[in-house]
């Protein structure tokens, strides 16, 4: 099972972007679908984008397609979320996370591995 630690989050204005990056240990790397989530405080984490185990299939949540783009390096077991034009509503623990189905689920209970979250904070 793949070990997954975050990194990127900070505070942003309005309009500006972030990368946020998901280093994988483990030799099985491709072999996971790969996601990220976030989660608001109050809220329910909630799904954001996923990548398919080659990186030929991409998912995103409506409010981010566009803005928000998701790759990954097997080659380095890495994951990256490029996000541009953040908005406040953005604002939330981001995580990363991983699952061996084989289809991409946007429901937090059937991913079966995560890592422990980069806070992303927008300000107007």
């Amino acid at each position: 099972q793949v070990q997954l630690v975050e990194s990127g989050g900070g505070l942003v204005q309005a309009g500006g972007s972030l990368r946020l990056s998901c280093a994988a240990s483990g030799r099985t790397f491709s072999s996971y679908n790969m996601g990220w989530f976030r989660q608001a405080p109050g809220k329910e984490r909630e799904f954001v984008a996923a990548i398919s185990r080659s990186g030929g299939s991409t998912v995103y949540k409506d409010s981010v397609q566009g803005r928000f783009t998701i790759s990954r390096d097997n080659a380095k077991n890495t994951v990256t979320l490029q996000m541009n034009s953040l908005k406040p509503e953005d604002t939330a623990v981001y995580y990363c996370a991983a699952d061996q189905s084989s289809v991409i689920y946007r429901t937090a209970p059937r991913w079966d591995v995560w890592g422990q979250g980069t806070q992303v904070t927008v300000s107007s």
